[in-house]
C-alpha cells in the first residue's frame, strides 16, 4: 500500500487523501495559496510533476477552452504507478470525464435526454416519494442516527437505483460497487482489500459483471430505465462497444451517488453549525433551492479534475508548456473572495451562488447537476418539517480523499415534530 508523506502542506493537500479529514485547515492552506501562489508547481515522487490552479478565474478559464485544454483517459490525479498499472491491466478509466472532443459529444448525447431539466421534473414525484421513505426512516430511528451513513447515502442510492430500474434487493451489491470506485482512498470504504488500487480494480470487475448481466436483460426486454438507455446506445449509428458501456454504467451510478450524498450530509453539517440558517430554512422552505446551491459549494464534493495543455499557453500568468498538466480545484475556487462575497461565510440567503464551479464549466459540465439539485431541495424541507429540534450528538468524520470526498459520519440528535 502506498504511503504518502508529502512535507509541504501545499503539496499535501492535492496529494494526500488525509488532508481532506481536516478541511479547515485544507481550507487555511489553499487560500494561502490562493493569494501567494494562485498556479503552483507540484512537484512530489508518486505523481508527475502539475500547476494546481485555486482561483475561480484560472479553474473558470481552463475549463471552458476545451480546444486547449483535453481532459485525456488520466483525468484524474492519482499515484504514477497505481495509472500505470490500470493501464497496463487495460482498466484505464474512459467515462465521459476522460473523453474530449467529438468523442465527448457523441457519448453524452446517448443519454444527454435523460438529464435535461424538464426530464428530471418529470422524475421529482419518484424523488419525493423515496425522500418521504427516508424521513419515515429518521422517525423511526428515535431520535438519534448518523444521518450521512442512515439517512444521506442510501437515499442518494436509491434516487440512483431508481434511474437504473435496478431493485431494492440490490442496495447492498450497488452501495459496495459506487463507494469502492469514490472510495477507495479511505480505509473503511476498502471491504477486504488493503491497497486502493486494489479495490478500484475489484469495483471495476464487480461492475462489469453486475451491469453485464443487466445489459442482457435490458437488449431483451427493454424498459423505461436509463439501463436500457445505455444498453441499446448507439454511437455513429453503432452499437456502443462493452467498454464504453461499462464505464457508462460505473459514471452514472458513482457520479450520481457519492457526490451528491457527501454534498448533502456535508450540507446538513453546516447548516448544524448555523443555527440561524436553520431557522431562516423553517421560516421559509421556498428557501430549499438556495440552501442547496450553497450546500453544495460549501462542501465541494468533487476536488478535482486535471487538464492538460494541447499547445504551449499560459494561465494565471504562468507559461504552460504543451503536454503539462493542471489540477482544477473546486473547494479552494468555490471560496475565492474574488468571486463569492464573504466566502467563508455558509450563507443559503447569498445572491452569488450561481457563480458556484462544483458542476464544472463548458462541454463537461455535470450532467447529473438537475437531478443532484433536486435530491438535496427535496428532502431539505421534509427533514426540518419532521423534526422539532436537530442538533450535533458528535463530532462529523470526514473521508479520506483527494477525489470526492466529504462528511463520511454525521451524527445527530433530534426530536420529531
Amino acid at each position: 500500500m502506498l504511503t504518502f508523506e508529502v512535507e509541504d502542506p501545499r503539496a499535501a493537500i492535492f496529494i494526500d487523501p488525509r488532508m481532506s479529514t481536516d478541511p479547515e485547515r485544507w481550507h487555511e492552506v489553499a487560500a494561502e495559496l490562493r493569494r501567494d501562489d494562485p498556479v503552483f508547481r507540484v512537484e512530489h515522487e508518486l505523481v508527475s510533476p502539475f500547476y494546481a490552479l485555486t482561483r475561480h478565474e484560472d479553474v473558470f478559464e481552463v475549463s471552458r477552452h476545451n480546444d486547449i485544454w483535453h481532459n485525456t483517459r488520466h483525468s484524474v490525479l492519482m499515484p504514477d504507478i497505481q495509472q500505470q498499472m490500470l493501464d497496463a491491466m487495460g482498466f484505464t478509466p474512459h467515462t465521459l470525464v476522460h473523453m474530449d472532443g467529438d468523442e465527448h459529444t457523441k457519448h453524452r448525447k446517448v443519454t444527454n435526454d435523460w438529464f435535461k431539466p424538464a426530464a428530471v421534473r418529470k422524475r421529482q414525484e419518484a424523488i419525493a416519494s423515496i425522500a418521504d421513505t427516508y424521513i419515515e426512516k429518521l422517525r423511526e430511528l428515535g431520535g438519534e442516527c448518523d444521518f450521512a451513513q442512515d439517512i444521506a447515502v442510501p437515499y442518494t442510492l436509491h434516487v440512483i437505483m431508481d434511474i437504473y430500474g435496478v431493485p431494492p434487493e440490490d442496495e447492498p451489491k450497488m452501495l459496495e460497487l459506487t463507494q469502492g470506485m469514490f472510495g477507495a482512498a479511505d480505509p473503511e470504504f476498502m471491504g477486504d482489500m488493503s491497497d486502493p488500487f486494489q479495490t478500484v480494480v475489484s469495483t471495476i470487475e464487480g461492475f462489469k459483471e453486475y451491469f453485464g448481466a443487466i445489459t442482457e436483460a435490458r437488449r431483451s426486454e427493454p424498459t423505461d430505465d436509463i439501463a436500457t438507455v445505455i444498453a441499446n446506445g448507439e454511437v455513429d449509428g453503432c452499437p456502443m462497444g462493452e467498454t464504453a458501456q461499462l464505464w457508462y454504467y460505473i459514471i452514472v451510478a458513482t457520479a450520481g451517488h457519492d457526490t451528491t450524498s457527501y454534498g448533502l450530509s456535508g450540507g446538513l453539517n453546516a447548516l448544524l453549525a448555523h443555527p440561524d440558517q436553520v431557522a431562516l430554512l423553517r421560516e421559509d422552505p421556498s428557501l430549499s433551492n438556495q440552501a442547496a446551491e450553497e450546500m453544495i459549494r460549501w462542501t465541494s464534493p468533487v476536488r478535482q479534475f486535471m487538464r492538460y495543455a494541447q499547445s504551449d499557453t499560459q494561465i494565471g500568468g504562468v507559461d504552460i508548456a504543451e503536454g503539462e498538466r493542471v489540477l482544477l480545484s473546486y473547494p479552494a475556487a468555490n471560496r475565492d473572495p474574488a468571486v463569492f462575497v464573504r466566502p467563508t461565510e455558509f450563507d443559503i440567503t447569498r445572491g452569488d451562488s450561481d457563480k458556484l464551479l462544483s458542476f464544472g464549466v463548458g462541454a463537461h459540465y455535470c450532467l447529473g447537476s438537475q437531478f443532484a439539485r433536486r435530491e438535496i431541495h427535496t428532502i431539505l424541507p421534509k427533514l426540518l418539517a419532521a423534526v422539532k429540534t436537530i442538533e450535533p450528538a458528535g463530532e462529523p468524520q470526514f473521508a479520506e480523499a483527494n477525489f470526492v470526498g466529504g462528511v463520511k459520519h454525521l451524527p445527530i440528535r433530534y426530536t420529531l415534530a
